[in-house]
């Protein structure tokens, strides 16, 4: 007697696996873009702009460099996790990319948009803890995958520390002083 299989013995094709990374990236992106302290957002800029950030707080051309970065990194090891073939453990990695790719996004829409600088620190732990699930759940079905995933949750705890020391320095500027 055969075995009647629940899931494909192969991953999505190439074609497949590309479209839904550019378009969970692509998502991501947007609402990252939407939410830009840039020229483009003069009141997110200035707000900005006027809080008391601690002096390890990187330039601004730094943050536009380094996300880039680890987006690549998540874009590939998203690709690479799409591709395998489809498990329990592929899915769990799958879904905690698509958690992270969509908390990137999100984050910017509290801190940014919403000025929810204590949500917006929460939100950052949230993502460093379950972007170390990522990177675990991600390691177990294809190595490089979760090793691509190492320097967002590195970035995300560099960012944790930042978001709850502007948090702490700026009571009177968050969501209520909007």
């Amino acid at each position: 007697m055969i075995a009647a299989r629940t899931q494909p013995a192969t991953g999505l094709s190439r074609v497949a696996a590309a479209t839904i990374v550019a378009g969970v990236m692509g998502v991501s992106a947007l609402v990252g873009r939407r939410n830009a302290p840039d020229k483009s957002h003069p009141g997110i800029r200035g707000w900005y702009r006027r809080l008391d950030k601690p002096s390890f707080t990187p330039p601004d051309a730094a943050f536009g460099a380094v996300w880039p970065a680890l987006e690549a990194g998540l874009a590939v090891g998203g690709y690479r996790l799409l591709r395998a073939p489809a498990s329990t453990s592929r899915n769990l990695g799958v879904g905690l990319w698509l958690l992270n790719t969509g908390m990137i996004g999100g984050w910017t829409e509290l801190f940014f948009r919403k000025r929810a600088l204590g949500a917006s620190t929460a939100a950052s732990a949230m993502m460093m803890g379950t972007g170390a699930g990522y990177v675990v759940a991600a390691s177990r079905v294809d190595r490089p995958a979760g090793l691509l995933g190492v320097p967002f949750v590195a970035w995300l705890g560099f960012a944790t520390l930042l978001a709850e020391q502007v948090w702490q320095r700026n009571p009177d500027r968050g969501a209520a002083a909007a």
